[in-house]
């Protein structure tokens, strides 16, 4: 069994491949305080519920908190006697390596996604991430990652919102029913929604127009399938694109080593 582990800023997500297909998945808070023991007895909790018997031989980790890396390798090494592959460390190959500046670290998440989808849809295609950031991940025709872009995440516009206008509430974003809304929390369900449709459209806009030829869209994250209702804005939207990327890696040094 490969143990895949996609840790994000705000969740961590543990997923169990037996070699056919991903049989659990089960989601935690990302906490750096979190010990390997602690991540073990969740962990094995989970497992036991859904009479799964862990026979994990591999592991592979894509982290953008590096503080959570070094107990995750402890988990690991402790519990399941293997070293896991760390996406953007030396040791972990990738099968076409990005294509950016001298000297710039790309998050791992990224380089996971474009694996992923480059794999489903071939090159020429956008990933959109609605993680704590949402990301735009851009994929050569040949599946090179070559840039992308960087905007704040929909909960953390939220939040910041609500932090630095003290008579705003903090509210959860939903398709509103009308751009205009006739209440404050209304007005900012608005103004959020519809704020992230146009910086959508907008950031495609222009990266087609950059590239200068039709590319495909592919969204991800927790909140892509809110902005996917009743607009032509994804060709797909796949939220296990990071999981299965990540066990795409791993056979790929598999392949290598043997």
């Amino acid at each position: 069994m490969l143990l895949c582990i996609d840790c994000g800023n705000t969740n961590t997500v543990f997923s169990i491949w037996n070699g056919e297909d991903f049989i659990s998945t089960w989601r935690i808070a990302t906490d750096h305080r979190r010990t390997a023991d602690e991540y073990y007895v969740w962990l094995s909790t989970l497992m036991t519920l859904k009479g799964i018997k862990p026979h994990i031989s591999e592991a592979i980790i894509s982290s953008t908190a590096p503080r959570v890396v070094f107990n995750l390798r402890v988990l690991c090494n402790r519990y399941y006697d293997c070293r896991p592959l760390v996406v953007g460390k030396p040791e972990c190959a990738l099968p076409v390596a990005p294509r950016v500046d001298l000297g710039t670290t790309v998050g791992p998440d990224r380089l996971v996604n474009t694996v992923a989808g480059f794999d489903r849809h071939g090159g020429d295609i956008i990933v959109v991430d609605f993680g704590t950031a949402t990301t735009f991940d851009v994929v050569a025709r040949d599946g090179a990652y070559i840039g992308g872009v960087i905007a704040p995440g929909v909960n953390l516009s939220l939040e910041a919102l609500h932090m630095a206008a003290a008579a705003l509430p903090h509210v959860d974003v939903t398709h509103p029913g009308q751009v205009i809304g006739t209440n404050t929390v209304a007005c900012i369900q608005s103004g959020v929604y519809w704020g992230y449709i146009g910086l959508v459209e907008g950031i495609v806009r222009q990266i087609r127009a950059e590239r200068d030829r039709p590319m495909k869209v592919i969204a991800t994250g927790g909140l892509a399938a809110l902005f996917d209702q009743g607009f032509d804005l994804f060709d797909a939207v796949e939220d296990d694109l990071t999981i299965h990327g990540l066990r795409l890696i791993s056979d790929y040094n598999k392949g290598l080593s043997a």
